[in-house]
């Protein structure tokens, strides 16, 4: 299935997790132009409503592809069904098997201190071949800082990766990837979020059961209740009205 559906004004991409696996991985591989990929969620959609930089980085975006469960529901009321969820930690996971499989290079950028390196030690046992060229946690601020923002793109080219990871959180890390592509030679950037710590054993991940049903986010926000609970309840409520709204809207045009 290809196509796209638009929920809150935002357009996503309907392409199963498989289809974004093979068009990731062909991408990296024919050495293609920089891009990067997007992975909205309710967060994601609530902060588009009112940011225009966000909302232009969405529109120059390889793929946009749903990491949330709800967005999937929304679809399906609206009458603009996806083709599944594609969770970040989940590509994240999937594409450094493949990565293994046809020799391609991985950089992992941010997370918290130690996530990353953490996330590559097992990424590497449990695919032999693995090549992760380089990590690096940038300090808190760093996008202030010209020498260090200069040092993260030298250290990235120096060992052209076909994968560039990047975990610095919404949107800082969607805007980093846009701001800084042009002077990147790698083919794929793919914002992940937590999804090292998720890997690597620094935050625990909610049961299996939890992310099939859609309760993911709510593992997180009794997890670390103060760091969520704007994002989720908050951002939760907002995007059920947006999607409101829009059903409303488009019965009465029916």
């Amino acid at each position: 299935m290809t196509g796209s559906a638009t929920i809150a004004g935002v357009r996503i991409d309907a392409r199963s997790f498989d289809e974004v696996v093979d068009e990731i991985v062909a991408h990296a591989r024919a050495g293609g132009a920089p891009a990067y990929i997007v992975t909205p969620n309710t967060h994601h959609v609530t902060l588009l409503q009112s940011d225009a930089e966000f909302r232009r980085i969405y529109d120059e975006a390889f793929l946009v592809v749903p990491d949330g469960v709800p967005l999937l529901w929304a679809g399906k009321l609206l009458g603009e069904p996806l083709s599944g969820r594609v969770n970040g930690t989940d590509l994240f996971e999937t594409l450094c098997a493949k990565a293994a499989q046809y020799d391609l290079r991985v950089f992992l950028l941010g997370g918290r201190a130690g996530a990353a390196e953490a996330a590559r030690a097992v990424l590497e046992a449990r695919n032999p071949g693995l090549n992760v060229c380089g990590t690096y946690c940038p300090p808190v601020g760093f996008e202030t800082r010209p020498d260090e923002c200069a040092g993260i793109l030298t250290a990235i080219n120096a060992v052209q990766p076909h994968l560039l990871f990047v975990g610095l959180g919404a949107p800082k890390q969607e805007k980093w990837m846009h701001d800084n592509r042009a002077q990147l030679n790698v083919p794929m950037s793919l914002g992940i979020g937590v999804s090292f710590e998720f890997v690597g054993g620094v935050v625990r991940r909610a049961p299996v059961w939890m992310r099939r049903s859609g309760l993911e986010w709510f593992y997180r926000l009794i997890s670390e209740p103060k760091r969520m609970w704007k994002r989720y309840l908050v951002c939760n409520v907002v995007f059920c009205v947006l999607v409101a709204r829009q059903f409303v809207s488009s019965a009465a045009r029916r």
